[in-house]
């Protein structure tokens, strides 16, 4: 039979590839020969992708929560794996950087855009019920979220508000790691005890925090963005990504996650306390955290409006 002259050169070229690597091109040829072909479903592995959902109750709604939330943690990922890309460019430009930026900002755009899948997309009684099952599991225990936070910015920017000011970057990781803002929301305010769901996820992830937070030391998206070139650290499409990377992240996505908590957790003046036992009017505003990846792109003015007018406007509207 003969070979057409287009698969020949492939075959040359292979042959070359294995040649170079030292490997018997015969026997990947023998591989292939023998090998099923591909599907759909073993390709992205679906039968084990839909086993996940393991529901803690029998209340229908509950399929909705864990689905939802294992989606947004495979967002996260990706959010993670742009942000691991930016940081190992050796030789990072502008353009390349406003690319990931781009990608992450699609990724929020969607998880944002689809919390009405949270906000409206449960019955209430359904949700006060089968949460008692969870707990002290919170979705305060993101590990993946913390780690989009530690890649974004230095610590010393995720250090609570009220004493930020206190410390710099001379400050050790480990030492700004212990007033990092979040241990805040896992903090009983009765007690002024660290709550269970707190303790489980220092014990869990306190070691994977430290070295992300020291593997990054100086080459966060936020250092990066620093030791940018003058010209490509003026670029206006840059500025306006991060920007939009900085309120996805650390406006937009609390304001969803509070609309959520209003719903559900919150019926005039009785408030119901979230599984983890965090106090969510304290911990989730933006306006109470201030938290931002890159300080230095915003007003002073920008900064002590951080949300305030929209969670204003949910606290003072009637359901």
């Amino acid at each position: 039979m003969e070979i057409k002259p287009e698969i020949a050169e492939r075959i040359e070229l292979l042959e070359e590839k294995f040649k170079n690597s030292g490997q018997d091109m015969g026997s990947y040829l023998d591989g292939l020969l023998y090998d099923r072909y591909l599907t759909y479903w073993d390709y992205i592995n679906l039968d084990t992708l839909l086993s996940l959902q393991k529901p803690a109750t029998h209340f229908p709604d509950e399929e909705i929560f864990i689905t939802y939330h294992q989606i947004t943690e495979l967002y996260f990922k990706l959010i993670i794996h742009e942000q691991k890309q930016v940081i190992d460019n050796p030789n990072l430009t502008a353009t390349y950087f406003v690319e990931k930026l781009n990608r992450m900002n699609r990724y929020f755009r969607v998880l944002i855009n689809s919390f009405d899948v949270m906000i409206k997309g449960m019955e209430r009684e359904q949700f006060l019920k089968f949460r008692m099952a969870l707990l002290p599991a919170s979705g305060f225990q993101s590990a993946q979220f913390r780690m989009i936070e530690f890649y974004a910015t230095p610590v010393q920017n995720l250090v609570e508000y009220k004493i930020r000011k206190k410390f710099n970057l001379d400050n050790s990781v480990e030492e700004l790691f212990e007033n990092i803002y979040w241990k805040k929301g896992g903090i009983d305010l009765k007690t002024g005890e660290k709550t269970l769901t707190l303790k489980q996820f220092e014990k869990r992830y306190t070691p994977r925090f430290l070295r992300i937070a020291n593997e990054v030391k100086g080459n966060t998206l936020y250092d990066c963005y620093q030791n940018l070139a003058p010209t490509d650290k003026n670029n206006q499409n840059l500025i306006n990504a991060l920007r939009t990377f900085d309120t996805s992240v650390n406006v937009n996505w609390l304001l969803m996650h509070i609309g959520a908590a209003h719903r559900y957790l919150d019926k005039g003046k009785k408030t119901v306390k979230a599984t983890g036992g965090t106090n969510w009017k304290e911990f989730l505003p933006p306006g109470f955290q201030k938290i931002s990846f890159f300080p230095e792109l915003w007003s002073e003015d920008e900064h002590n409006e951080w949300g305030k007018d929209w969670v204003n406007n949910m606290f003072n509207t009637e359901n």
